[in-house]
Parts: C-alpha cells; structure tokens; sequence
C-alpha cells in the first residue's frame, strides 16, 4: 500500500427547525411500518420453511439407500434417494491458454486484480454559531482491487484517476462433465462444489513478455515491487480437485445424497415439499449428512428470526420517533423519553415476535405453538413491573 494524501472538507447546513424535523419523522414513519409489516412476513413464513425442510430431511433419512459399489449402476435403485461417496472425476483438464494454466479439477478460477486509488471517508457533525458543520477527511490509498473502482465518484479526482475498465477479466471455467464412480452429477451439485484453493505458479514460465511471474502471481507490471495505478496481478483457484498433484494431495472425496436417474444424480422431491440435492465434502455417513442439514436449517431459522426481530424493532422504533421529536428541545425529558421508546420497542417487538412465530407453529406443533404464546406474555409483565405502583391515597 503507497501514496496516502488526504484532505478536509467543510460543509455548512443551517440548523432544520420544529417543522422539517417533525415531517422528516413523519416520513421516518412510513418507513417504519413497511418494516414493521415486512417483520411478520419474515417470521411466519420462516417457521412454515423450518418446518416443511425438518419434515424433509427426516423423510429424506428413512428412505435413503446406501451405495456400496459406486462403480455400477443398480437399476433396481433408479428414480430413489441414494447416499454414496467417492472421489471425483473430470473427463478433461480444465485451461486457461493465455498464461498456461491448466488443472484436472472441477472449477478454475482466475481471479485478476487492478493497482488503483480507494478514496476513504471519515465525517463528523458539530454545531457552531446556531448552524450544523459537517466535516469530512478524504483519505487516498493505492491499493490492489478485483473491482473497477471509479473516480469519478470521488471527492478530488485529479492526481487520483483510475482506468475505467481491466484489460483482463477475471472469469471461472466450470468442467462439463464430473462424475463420482459412474455416476455424474447434476449442475446443482457441481455449484455447491466451492472449496477454492490458490493455485502454485512456481512452475510455470512467464506466458508473454510484458508479463512477469512473481510468487504465484503473473504481474502486468514493468515492476512487480512498486506497482502502478493501472497494473494487473492475476492468480488461479481451484475448487473440486480430480487429480493428484502428489502423495499428500489427493483428489477431493465428496458425499453426495440426490436422487438416481439411471448414471444421473438429479434432484429429490420430498412429499413434504423440499428438494434434496445434496453434497459435502469428505466421506460422511447417511446419518452425518442429514445431522449437518438439520443443524444448516436451524442455523437459518435463528438468523431468520433474529433478522424478523430486528425488523420489527426498527419498525416500531421508526413508527415512535414523533413522541421523542415532540419533546427534543428539553434535554432531561428528551433522554428520559428516548429510554422509554427504546424499553417499549424492545418488549413488544419481543412479544410480538413470540406471538407470530406460535402462530406459524399452530397447525403442525399446538403444544409449542401455545407454550410460544405463553412466552409471548412475559416481555410485557416484565415492562409492567417496570411501572412504579400508583401511591394509596
């Protein structure tokens, strides 16, 4: 990383009144009830997709059979869910002729990255003579990108100028037939194969003359060391390796639960909804393989739920901002009110959370739908407690 500059700039904003801020919350207030209904959409329908892939996945358990010899198609298997694994195969190598490069995998990626200017940006608001200053440090850093970055966006292009595009693109080649034994595997399963390693060039010969070959980059570079804005450095990845480079790296064994389709392995369709097309890497048992979908679709439930929260929050925080903007010219209450809004939004969105989520769960699970409406109740006699008791007259 070279060349860092920076400049301040100062911007004047008069100071917005009653009015303006109060129509910048009634704006605020839109926004918040799109978010607030956007939360229930989310929440409900993530519990009936948990739901639906659990009944899946245990479906997919009790019916799938085992391949023992993955070098034979059985007929007697076909259009079932089968669970095998092996190593894979790829029927040619896959190449890249403009530098050389060539590997027996599933996927070669070429990855090229561009020498350029990043602008970075730090602000800060202060209020000075009744008016709101804003303050912003540019900062300029030559750094390597695989994006164009443009500068014209920039705050000072001059002395900052990118290339507007790559002489090279990056690109990744996908090979068009893999195969596990005999079986070959449906586009969804080859996507799923992204174990991308960087490839060594130590062996490889500098492809052209204006190309330089340092460590396992190949430079467009008159200087590899001092780079200029506008140089190129291009590396390789692999993902899915289907040959051996040596005693200690071995072709990638995968694990593979899908449906057969004579020499095919194709997606499933459950009667409880999902499609099976799975695929990990390394050997695993049919047990090992639904216990990791399982633990995947609960790790989504939980991301899902706390992102419907959050919606929900901001939702309801957006919605009760006009209370906090009605009183913000009194700093004690303004603070105090502030609090409350906060406490009110966190209690209900909790509750009502809760609430939608037993709801998703009523028609397949009653008992945890109403011990969840249970649960639903407690945020709010928590609040309640919070409320100091009336004095006896």
């Amino acid at each position: 990383m070279g060349g860092k500059n920076e400049h301040v700039k100062t911007t004047t904003e008069h100071k917005p009144g009653f009015l303006e801020r109060l129509s910048e919350t009634s704006g605020g207030m839109l926004v918040g009830l799109a978010t607030f209904a956007l939360s229930f959409y989310i929440l409900f329908t993530n519990e009936g997709r948990t739901l639906k892939t659990a009944s899946s996945l245990a479906e997919g358990l009790s019916l799938v059979v085992p391949l023992d010899n993955i070098q034979i198609v059985s007929h007697e298997n076909d259009k079932k869910l089968v669970h095998l694994s092996g190593v894979l195969r790829t029927s040619k190598p896959l190449y890249d002729p403009s530098y050389g490069v060539s590997i027996r995998a599933v996927k070669l990626k070429r990855q090229v990255e561009m020498y350029q200017w990043v602008e970075y940006e730090d602000s800060k608001e202060y209020e000075e003579n009744g008016e709101v200053k804003k303050e912003t440090r540019y900062s300029y850093n030559t750094e390597w990108k695989s994006e164009v970055v443009n500068s014209r966006n920039f705050d000072r292009e001059i002395g900052h100028k990118n290339p507007s595009a790559m002489a090279v693109e990056s690109f990744t080649a996908v090979a068009s037939d893999v195969q596990v034994g005999t079986f070959f595997l449906s586009r969804g399963l080859i996507e799923k194969i992204n174990n991308f390693k960087q490839m060594s060039l130590s062996k490889l010969e500098d492809p052209h003359a204006d190309v330089i070959r340092s460590g396992d980059y190949f430079f467009h570079s008159e200087n590899p060391r001092r780079p200029e804005v506008g140089d190129l450095r291009v590396s390789f990845f692999y993902a899915g390796l289907s040959e051996a480079f040596s005693h200690t790296v071995l072709p990638d064994m995968v694990t593979i639960v899908a449906r057969q389709q004579e020499d095919h392995l194709v997606p499933y369709q459950t009667k409880s909804g999902d499609v099976l097309n799975i695929l990990y890497l390394g050997e695993l048992t049919a047990e090992e393989v639904f216990q990791k979908e399982h633990e995947s679709n609960s790790m989504k439930t939980w991301g899902l739920r706390a992102a419907g929260w959050l919606s929900m929050f901001l939702g309801i925080s957006l919605m009760t901002r006009i209370i906090y903007t009605l009183v913000d010219w009194f700093p004690v209450v303004r603070d105090l009110v502030n609090i409350g809004l906060k406490a009110f939004a966190f209690c209900l969105a909790t509750s009502l959370s809760l609430l939608t989520i037993s709801v998703g769960w009523l028609f397949y699970r009653p008992f945890w739908a109403l011990l969840t409406a249970l649960l639903a109740v407690v945020p709010i006699l928590i609040a309640r407690s919070w409320v100091p008791p009336k004095k006896q007259q």
